[in-house]
């Protein structure tokens, strides 16, 4: 069945991504007021008609999570009831990722609620990049397309590829990723080996492979505190790497990431847009930031008409 009218529309958590991707788009964003009562409850009205439209609601459920996620529960929500013919959500960082199975009694599955809480709400279809663990896409009973950034990171990094190019995993849970890129820069890999004490706490042990005079790219979906990362910089230059870089989808960046990155031996970080960065982070130097409002514009059109999303895989 044909789709309606493309209109794009955004929450508060991140406008300015939303914004970029109208302009390659060619398109305006869709008209909402978005704002909370005295009370503090979140408060959506949408704008404009959207009856029979082709709706894609723009929203990272980064920090504020909470919030950010009941506001976009709130317009999926407000889109349904309002008759629209389908409603994307498009969700470049998607939150409490995390915890996608349970490794400790009576924990809960929190991905798979936050799965739940999108498709009750009237989501039908979930454009995302980079989760966190691929399975999630399992916990959705409709279409789910997870993009990557490899492309747009590998072209970056392009100009320093070479056989003293590593691309190095912080953990083993990241190994596929890091094959990958290093597949398509035509470097070395390497492994962090790492063991976690406790949530958002990690010891680097020690390297797996050669890093010995290795310019080095340590590659992960995402920087939080930046423990990890920075601990994998230090262990790698005491192994005789001669420059260490990070690389990271999502620029979570809480607590003293900052103040870490800012005293790491990494000369770049190199992070995407899914998430703006805070005013502490903007005036950080080593921060390079990507965009993938391209990216997501593509994936939104082919979408849109019903063409392959799978081409912006490669």
């Amino acid at each position: 069945m044909a789709q309606g009218d493309l209109k794009i529309l955004t929450g508060t958590s991140n406008p300015a991504l939303a914004t970029a991707i109208c302009d390659h788009l060619g398109c305006t964003l869709l008209p909402a007021k978005l704002g909370t009562f005295s009370d503090g409850e979140i408060r959506v009205e949408i704008g404009a008609n959207v009856r029979g439209c082709d709706i894609f609601v723009v929203q990272s459920t980064c920090s504020p999570v909470n919030y950010n996620l009941m506001e976009l529960c709130l317009i999926l929500d407000a889109l349904k009831r309002a008759s629209a013919q389908r409603v994307t959500a498009v969700v470049p960082y998607f939150g409490y990722a995390r915890q996608d199975r349970k490794v400790v009694p009576r924990a809960p599955i929190s991905a798979k609620l936050v799965s739940d809480f999108l498709t009750v709400a009237g989501m039908n279809r979930l454009l995302t990049i980079d989760l966190h663990a691929g399975q999630i896409q399992g916990f959705f009973n409709l279409p789910v397309d997870n993009l990557f950034s490899a492309p747009i990171m590998t072209e970056y990094f392009k100009e320093f590829a070479g056989s003293d190019l590593c691309i190095v995993s912080p953990d083993a849970g990241g190994v596929e990723r890091a094959r990958a890129f290093a597949k398509r820069l035509g470097g070395s890999l390497a492994i962090i080996d790492k063991r976690r004490d406790a949530p958002n706490q990690a010891q680097a042990m020690h390297v797996i492979g050669d890093v010995s005079g290795k310019r080095c790219v340590v590659i992960d979906d995402m920087i939080d505190t930046a423990g990890t990362m920075c601990q994998a910089g230090v262990v790698l230059l005491e192994k005789g790497a001669s420059e260490v870089m990070a690389a990271a989808t999502h620029p979570v960046l809480s607590g003293p990431a900052i103040e870490r990155l800012e005293a790491s031996p990494f000369t770049q970080v190199v992070i995407t847009n899914t998430i703006p960065l805070r005013e502490n982070a903007k005036a950080c130097s080593k921060i390079k930031t990507l965009s993938i409002a391209g990216l997501l514009a593509k994936a939104i059109h082919n979408i849109h008409t019903e063409s392959s999303v799978s081409v912006l895989f490669t």
